[in-house]
């Protein structure tokens, strides 16, 4: 069973640690990330994914929509959907 990272900035780095692996596997990058959809189990946590979230994209600011849900698989804090062109 895979166990997740505690708190929503350590589980934020994760997510987008394996995003940019995935690109990078795929033969795209971060910088061609289009869009991402951020799914919180708690609003107020936004502000600490944000930080992350800013810090990993730097320049790059790809659209973004950041929603509030009540339950995530494995009980995540968080869970990112990425659109990137290759």
């Amino acid at each position: 069973m895979c166990s997740l990272v505690d708190g929503v900035e350590n589980q934020t780095r994760q997510i987008l640690k394996n995003i940019e692996a995935v690109l990078k596997a795929a033969g795209s990058s971060k910088s061609n990330i289009v869009k991402t959809t951020v799914f919180l189990k708690n609003m107020a946590d936004f502000p600490k994914m944000n930080e992350v979230f800013a810090s990993f994209f730097g320049d790059h600011k790809p659209a973004r929509a950041t929603v509030e849900v009540s339950n995530l698989p494995k009980g995540a804090l968080i869970e990112i959907e990425a659109i990137a062109l290759k």
